[in-house]
């Protein structure tokens, strides 16, 4: 076995990896290290009991390969984040979604469309089209929108909007909200609030909180997640899943930027001619005024002055 990192920090750029505290979760390598090992497998059944509340009850699960290529050449790949399936058949894709993105919800209904597609290549002809249970949890480091700040975990089904009624009960999708979550370690009510304040505060702490000590097995949590735990190469492995993080982070922060100066720059440049195309605008119909009450005072009749000016006769018979 590798030995531990025994160094007091690990140097990362500007940054240093202080190894008395823990992972991030909303990390690539932290979140699979935490939920998608197989020794860590009762890690991601009790959060997936925490998530159903009692609707479902997982016992026991297989991870799957994370990686769905669809039934020809040119379809397009999908690599999920947790792929597994349950004790019952049912399948489950947990997706880790740091960076918001507008697309989310289609990626959603992709990332499962491939998966029922997936269920009947290589069956028999006389195949009856029956699925197994299949649900999507996406823990979201973002939010939809402002919408209900207290409604975090949305939980989306197939239903009969004039009856309420569940029209197809074995797709289902459920999405976490994380930053609406805001409890306290003190507020803590069930196993669903205890898992999201951990994912939430977990590279915060140096040391797991009391009220959890003991308790559904978070020890072990907070042990498998110890930046001083990890081996040299799981060290490596996070530092580059952290510098691909925040170069994510730098790049899309870069492009807000840009698009703001782009968006001022164009504003500026749109109200200069307008306001420029405003004054020319001004200064004819001023001349055009001035024209026209020398006209009416030599005589011209109205319509011929509206003709020359192409102003209206009402504004020429208002004229002094």
């Amino acid at each position: 076995m590798s030995e531990k990192i025994t160094s007091p920090a690990t140097d990362f750029g500007r940054n240093k990896i202080n190894i008395q505290g823990y992972i991030d979760p909303y990390s690539d390598f932290g979140f699979k290290h935490i939920f998608g090992r197989e020794p860590n497998r009762d890690f991601l059944i009790k959060f997936l009991n925490g998530v159903f509340g009692g609707r479902k009850v997982v016992t026991d699960i297989q991870y799957s390969k994370s990686a769905n290529k669809g039934p020809g050449k040119d379809y397009r790949k999908t690599i999920f984040d947790l792929y597994c399936t349950g004790n019952k058949g049912e399948k489950f894709i947990v997706e880790m979604q740091n960076i918001k993105d507008k697309n989310f919800k289609d990626r959603s209904i992709f990332y499962t469309s491939n998966l029922i597609n997936e269920q009947g290549l290589g069956v028999i002809a006389n195949w009856d089209y029956k699925l197994p249970e299949i649900y999507f949890v996406a823990i979201m480091n973002f939010t939809f929108d402002d919408n209900h700040p207290d409604h975090f975990i949305h939980n989306v089904h197939l239903i009969d909007i004039d009856t309420n009624d569940y029209f197809y009960p074995k797709l289902s999708y459920i999405f976490i909200e994380m930053p609406k979550f805001k409890k306290s370690v003190g507020e803590l009510e069930t196993e669903l609030d205890e898992w999201l304040y951990i994912l939430n505060n977990l590279n915060k702490n140096e040391e797991i909180p009391v009220s959890l000590l003991g308790k559904a097995g978070y020890e072990k949590v907070f042990d498998v997640a110890a930046i001083g735990n990890l081996t040299p190469e799981e060290m490596n492995e996070y530092e580059q899943s952290l510098k691909i993080q925040r170069d994510n982070y730098s790049t899309l922060k870069s492009a807000k930027e840009d698009a703001k100066a782009e968006g001022l720059a164009e504003g500026m440049a749109e109200g200069l001619a307008e306001g420029l195309a405003k004054g020319l605008a001004e200064g004819h119909h001023k001349k055009a005024v001035e024209m026209a009450v020398k006209l009416k005072i030599k005589g011209m009749p109205v319509e011929e002055i509206a003709e020359i000016t192409e102003l209206t006769v009402q504004e020429i018979v208002a004229l002094v």
